[in-house]
């Protein structure tokens, strides 16, 4: 009788770990998990580096080590533009190609550090930011790109967008932020951070990085289309554009993400527009509409810049390095 007793308590037990392990699968297929916050979460644990210092690199640094085979410089420049002139042992990769150079071509762990190299250093640094992403923590953009290697490059970039058009229109009152809010919706119908994120990475390394610039013209003359970010420290703000918010840099990201809107273009600026860029790569992962401001700063309150001694694109940023031909 004992032994019957125990076999059909037995057969109970099994049919209720049966039938729950039944509603747990029922349950997570009519409730997956929310992709942004397992993105969130994935990225938060394993970036850290989004809410520090920011991996830019001189040129001279660059020049000093054009011997040192732990160095390796990337230029994303198109094929003209490098054909004209390029830093020796320079590799040539075209931006939606970079992913696949990354995993197939080089082992990144060879290297102590895998330079970026642009027009201006935006690009570079959006493409940085999302490598770092990806895992390469040994990846860094080259502060003012090429613009900062010679003469006739800085003319083609800095030189001719440096203004200060708009320096007599700015402004110092400080908006408050939103509310906390909704976050944007990704379904790329994976359920692990990880793969979440590398579909994401996909995505934005396929898409041209001038589809997220902006010019300060259109964002002065039209600042309500645009959630506007100022992404600097407040203390180093010399005014801003009218309708701005400030998010400082480090603390900011993450406290206030969900104070960002899902329904209207973010624009992030601030002194460079270098910095910015890897914020937006960071808001574009995660599924947010961002976009660049055009060489920051320096392209409507240069002059403004250099008087406070700010992070003003100069003359003296300009070296005559040699280049191949």
């Amino acid at each position: 009788m004992k032994k019957s007793s125990i076999f059909l308590i037995a057969i109970l037990i099994s049919g209720t770990v049966l039938f729950s392990s039944f509603t747990n699968i029922n349950n997570s297929i009519s409730n997956p998990p929310d992709e942004f916050e397992t993105l969130l979460n994935y990225l938060e644990t394993n970036n850290s580096f989004i809410n520090g210092e920011l991996p830019l690199i001189m040129s001279d640094e660059v020049k000093k080590n054009l011997k040192n085979p732990k160095y390796h410089i990337i230029d994303i420049r198109n094929d003209s533009w490098f054909e004209y002139g390029h830093i020796k042992n320079a590799a040539n990769v075209k931006s939606e190609n970079l992913l696949t150079y990354f995993e197939n071509t080089i082992n990144p762990l060879d290297f102590d550090k895998i330079v970026m190299v642009c027009y201006s250093g935006q690009s570079a640094a959006y493409y940085s930011s999302l490598l770092r992403l990806a895992g390469y923590d040994n990846v860094y953009s080259m502060k003012w790109g090429m613009s900062s290697w010679r003469e006739d490059f800085a003319d083609n970039a800095w030189n001719k967008n440096i203004k200060n058009d708009f320096a007599t229109k700015l402004e110092t009152t400080e908006k408050v932020k939103p509310e906390l809010g909704a976050h944007p919706v990704i379904n790329t119908g994976k359920t692990e951070g990880k793969d979440i994120l590398k579909v994401r990475l996909q995505e934005l390394f396929a898409t041209p990085y001038k589809e997220y610039i902006l010019k300060s013209l259109d964002i002065f003359d039209n600042p309500d289309n645009y959630f506007i970010v100022n992404y600097w420290d407040q203390e180093k703000c010399e005014g801003h554009i009218p309708g701005t918010l400030h998010y400082a840099p480090n603390a900011s990201l993450t406290k206030d993400l969900l104070t960002l809107p899902t329904d209207q273009k973010i624009v992030v600026y601030e002194a460079t527009g270098q910095k910015a860029a890897y914020i937006v790569a960071y808001l574009n992962v995660l599924g947010y509409n961002t976009g660049n401001l055009a060489y920051g700063e320096n392209s409507f309150m240069n002059n403004v810049l250099k008087e406070k001694g700010r992070d003003a694109f100069t003359k003296k940023e300009i070296n005559m390095y040699p280049v191949i031909e």
